[in-house]
């Protein structure tokens, strides 16, 4: 029995690589004493805004916030419907709810796991404000239809791009195709903070505005506050360091492609799993790398193998949003985001796995399914 101790994510392995350039950033910021706000929030806006192609960085405080921003800056409320996935994180939909809109959820298609766009257009009605496409595991929606819609019904796009930073649809980075693009910096994430962190990105200057005063209790001036908002500010020293990690994404990106291009090779070759498809012009950065299998059952019972390996996995998501109790009211049923919360796993990646440790889980799983190379 393998004793490798294999995690889903190799943390420290990244760290260690860029550890005196972030201790230096995190040392500049103790030093300044700006810990609020300040020449490291701002350097990193003006950086990640350069990076990705978009006029207007606002950070916030988590990718959860960001989305909820987005949102409200873009007028959607009481009343309102939003199209999106009900195969995401909880966080997709939540900030709807929480602005007393209605999520109006979307099957997935069976390849990408994302939202099926063809499906979208017989959703809209008279209330929908807008729709939330989420590119999800890393790999881009099918953005141009999305915006065809968005523009024949009027409605606004916020794209979630909670796992997908740095990701490229049509030569342009995910998050700047839409109205708003909304970021998450939780640590496993491609661009990781070493806390939470979110960002908000636009092209419209009225709607930065407004998400920078959103950020800061409603006032672009302190003690003026003009409208109710909220305290998400992304704080210095998470700045400080995403503007390190910022300098070397690219590379990052690359490097989890290339294990996930060993694991796409392995896994092809053996009956019983499948690799995940990524279409041509899909640039899919593989924050998870998700494979799929037969049943909930062979899932599980794989989960239970690897774990008595010293193989981490994970299933995003067990549940669709809409089986979670707080929409399960609505008896929603979709049945293709159903099966992948039964059927998928998502095996571990990072940037700079090592191949003898990538060999070892695919080892485990040849083991599983009976197979050989």
């Amino acid at each position: 029995m393998n004793t490798v101790k294999i995690p889903m994510l190799d943390l420290g392995a990244e760290l260690l690589e860029i550890r005196s350039d972030v201790d230096a950033a995190i040392k500049r910021v103790l030093d300044s004493t700006d810990f609020i706000g300040g020449p490291e929030v701002d350097g990193f806006e003006a950086e990640v805004a350069a990076f990705l192609g978009s006029k207007y960085a606002v950070g916030c405080n988590s990718g959860t916030d960001a989305i909820l921003l987005a949102l409200k800056a873009l007028g959607v409320g009481e009343g309102d419907e939003v199209i999106t996935s009900p195969f995401s994180f909880f966080a997709t939909a939540e900030p709807v709810s929480l602005l007393g809109a209605e999520p109006i959820f979307v099957d997935i298609d069976d390849i990408s796991y994302n939202i099926d766009v063809d499906l979208i257009e017989s959703k809209i009605t008279s209330k929908t404000k807008a729709i939330i496409p989420v590119h999800l595991y890393g790999q881009p929606v099918d953005m141009n239809k999305v915006m065809m819609l968005a523009k024949k019904h009027n409605l606004l796009v916020i794209e979630d791009c909670a796992q997908a930073f740095g990701a490229v649809y049509d030569n342009k980075r995910v998050g700047t195709i839409g109205d708003a693009g909304a970021y998450s910096f939780f640590p496993s994430k491609t661009l990781g903070a070493l806390g939470d962190g979110g960002l908000v990105v636009t092209n419209n200057e009225e709607v930065s505005t407004k998400t920078k005063m959103l950020r800061s209790h409603g006032s672009l001036i302190k003690y003026k506050n003009e409208i109710l908002g909220y305290n998400s500010r992304l704080d210095a020293i998470q700045a400080a360091v995403l503007r390190v990690k910022l300098k070397r994404i690219d590379e990052q990106n690359k490097r989890r492609k290339q294990t996930a291009s060993i694991y796409n090779t392995a896994l092809a070759a053996i009956p019983g799993i499948e690799p995940p498809i990524t279409s041509d012009g899909f640039d899919h950065v593989y924050h998870q790398y998700t494979a799929r299998v037969g049943s909930e059952e062979i899932r599980e019972n794989l989960r239970n193998f690897l774990s008595e390996n010293g193989i981490a996995s994970m299933v995003y998501y067990p549940t669709p949003i809409h089986k979670l109790p707080i929409y399960s009211n609505r008896k929603l049923s979709f049945p293709n985001s159903e099966r992948a919360a039964k059927e998928v796993i998502s095996l571990p990646i990072w940037p700079g796995m090592a191949k003898d440790t990538q060999s070892v889980v695919i080892e485990a799983i040849e083991m599983f399914f009976g197979s050989k190379r």
